[in-house]
């Protein structure tokens, strides 16, 4: 996996320990050579993580809506820009260009962006896993509510061969290779 798509935060009031998951996940990006395809937003864990691997020898390839260049709220990280028209438009080429996704924690749009790409799993648009980063348990009461789906027979593919769940870097980085 060489293009990994990270949705996440770009929320700048995010707890420490998340901002670190960011930045640690971001150095193993760049040190392994890695390409971040991510918003391109210059705030949150978005420039946390696209900063790490820009710093660390990796690329990044920022999707930026058209607002964002309104705002200038532009990461200056980014080494390749794809500009787009809406999150629509932003969604569908940060899950095209990425060979894999990893969630870090996130609200609404980073729940949107996931849940495309694992809708698009599941009809067989691709086979890219969603990786949840599920860092200090962020992600505990999803995995419940998707186990309780697979439960009570609406899933049509099981949710291992959708998403895979990382509760530490090491886990991670072992699903992305």
């Amino acid at each position: 996996m060489e293009k990994i798509g990270v949705f996440c935060s770009s929320n700048d009031a995010v707890a420490d320990i998340f901002k670190q998951a960011a930045r640690e996940l971001g150095e193993w990006m760049g040190t392994a050579g890695k390409t971040l395809v991510y918003g391109g937003n210059a705030s949150g864990l978005m420039e946390i993580v696209a900063q790490s691997v820009h710093r660390n020898g990796g690329r990044v390839y920022g999707v930026i809506p058209r607002k964002l260049v309104q705002e200038g709220r532009v990461s200056d990280a980014v080494d390749v820009a794809f500009h787009c028209e809406d999150l629509s438009d932003r969604k569908q080429w940060l899950i095209g260009e990425s060979e894999a996704i990893v969630v870090l924690p996130g609200s609404v749009g980073t729940l949107d962006e996931a849940f495309s790409a694992m809708a698009e799993n599941t009809f067989g648009m691709h086979d890219k896993r969603v990786i949840f980063y599920n860092v200090d348990g962020f992600y505990d009461p999803l995995f419940q509510f998707l186990d309780t789906l697979q439960q009570r027979g609406v899933v049509n593919k099981p949710w291992n061969e959708v998403y895979l769940r990382a509760d530490n870097l090491e886990q991670l980085i072992t699903h992305l290779r």
